[in-house]
């Protein structure tokens, strides 16, 4: 696949992802002499997507191999300077030119890590302009990538750890980029597989597919097979005519369901049969395209009985409109009566698949904040307590019980010695007017270095390891946080100096 046309290498290579307000602020930084001064952001969120209690923190993979193909092409500083006021000074375009991010360092949490309100996904420090115009692109890679993860979490809570869930959303997603890193994401947050074939292939996602509409309407029921016949699975014996097969079983269903043999539908049926022959391993059924009742149903039962005739079992059935919880549980009693009426018992276990728009309504507000710049704490004093910052450069950890559930996320200034095991810590909850204390029986460091002065720290960990980690943490959270409706809310508190340092912004005295 040529590099123009790999969503994965474009995405290594968007110097220029950016907002022409952030360019503009950028000029206005070098114009004041502060192209260099030390900058630190932090990428953040202040509540929890879909009324939940929790967030999974994805796309920091993408944020790194952007970073480390940051730079401005000849195209990039050229369009710019066509956008910005004509007498720009020419050496402003030289500093971009020379751009890069060997001096950008990133702390983060790794991907598939419970992520909660006001807790830094990435913190990004190094040269004041740079940091400025990677805030954009890096709030992009990381808020999608996350929001996708986190309903495929919650989805796989409904579902439970038994069900199969399938994500088949690229026909409707947001172009091919937007696709791939739903396909991507839905799979790290709890998903199986996903049809999206490219991102099998360029981020290792399980595939799987099953067929549509226009395949089974595609069929009038005239057309003739070429090679009709169908081997036996055991390989022995002489192939069989499956659609004559699947012509006689259809008399026995219809007379099993009352209905007329005239009724099913039989360019469906051709349909079925047509599939099948190319995968009589994996046959499924989309029952809907006509009637499900009277015709999609018979129809998959008639085929379905064939190929379990030479030794195949039917993968499934699919559902796309309707009350899709009615129809599900009165196809499996009409799988289990027929199951004993022609003495076929995996008939009783054939999947079930539903679909068509099965998603949470979601609105997520997210946010990425200066919170430091040439090391002095920076912070959004604002009327409205939700959209303050919290100042300075900070750390976090996870403090857990004795069973390793986590009881509390802390914020604390980097300068501040690491909370240890077993110590009784005094810390503030939001918008309490008191202390309260904590010890906790474990303590987990969250923010990890990965990379440093433009260079990895560590290679990170696959897709698959991710979506593990995604699953573990989700299982030792409490039931009451990751209850979907309702949730208690999950604390994040902060340590007295870090709280401290707030009350003195706010009241506008030197920290």
């Amino acid at each position: 696949m040529a590099a123009e046309q790999d969503p994965e290498a474009r995405a290594a290579a968007r110097p220029l992802l950016t907002d022409l307000y952030q360019a503009t602020m950028a000029l206005g930084y070098w114009r004041a002499g502060r192209a260099r001064d030390a900058a630190e952001f932090e990428l953040f969120f202040r509540r929890c997507p879909f009324g939940g209690a929790f967030a999974l923190a994805a796309g920091l993979r993408d944020c790194v191999r952007f970073l480390r193909a940051f730079r401005l092409r000849d195209a990039d500083v050229q369009f710019l300077a066509s956008v910005l006021p004509p007498d720009t000074d020419p050496a402003f375009f030289e500093h971009l030119r020379a751009l890069d991010c060997s001096e950008v360092t990133v702390r983060a949490l790794p991907e598939g890590s419970l992520a909660f309100p006001g807790v830094p996904l990435l913190q990004v420090s190094g040269p004041l302009l740079v940091v400025q115009l990677l805030e954009t692109p890096l709030l992009c890679l990381v808020s999608y990538a996350s929001l996708v993860a986190t309903n495929a979490a919650r989805l796989r809570l409904i579902a439970g750890p038994e069900k199969r869930l399938l994500e088949m959303g690229l026909r409707r997603a947001q172009g091919p980029d937007g696709g791939l890193t739903a396909s991507t994401y839905s799979y790290l947050g709890g998903f199986d597989s996903s049809s999206n074939v490219l991102a099998g292939q360029l981020r290792g996602v399980p595939v799987a597919g099953t067929l549509a509409h226009s395949f089974v309407t595609s069929f009038s029921g005239s057309e003739v097979p070429p090679d009709p016949m169908l081997a036996p699975a055991a390989g022995e014996g002489p192939g069989v005519d499956l659609a004559a097969k699947a012509q006689v079983w259809l008399e026995q269903v219809c007379a099993h369901l009352g209905l007329g043999v005239q009724e099913p539908h039989p360019g469906e049926r051709a349909a079925f049969v047509a599939y099948a022959l190319a995968f009589p391993r994996a046959f499924q059924g989309l029952l809907d395209s006509y009637s499900v009742w009277r015709s999609g149903l018979p129809n998959f039962l008639a085929v379905a009985l064939a190929l379990g005739e030479l030794g195949y079992r039917a993968a499934g059935v699919r559902l796309d409109s309707g009350d899709l919880l009615q129809q599900a549980q009165e196809i499996r009693k009409v799988f289990r009566a027929a199951a004993a009426r022609f003495q076929v018992p995996w008939l009783e276990s054939v999947l079930i698949v539903v679909s068509n728009n099965i998603d949470e309504e979601a609105l997520a507000r997210l946010a990425q904040e200066l919170v430091a710049v040439g090391g002095q704490p920076r912070m959004k004093l604002t009327e409205d307590p939700e959209k303050q910052t919290l100042p300075g450069s900070k750390a976090a950890f996870r403090l857990l019980g004795s069973d390793g559930s986590p009881l509390m996320d802390m914020l604390q200034l980097a300068e501040e010695p690491v909370p240890q095991a077993g110590q009784e810590l005094r810390v503030w909850p939001p918008g309490a007017r008191e202390p309260c204390t904590v010890r906790p029986a474990q303590v987990e460091p969250l923010l990890r270095l990965c990379l440093q002065q433009g260079q990895l720290c560590e290679p990170l960990p696959s897709l698959a390891e991710s979506r593990a980690l995604a699953q573990l943490s989700l299982s030792r959270l409490s039931p009451e946080h990751r209850r979907l409706q309702s949730p208690a809310q999950y604390q994040v508190v902060l340590s007295e100096r870090l709280q401290a340092l707030v009350n003195s912004l706010c009241a506008g005295q030197s920290p």
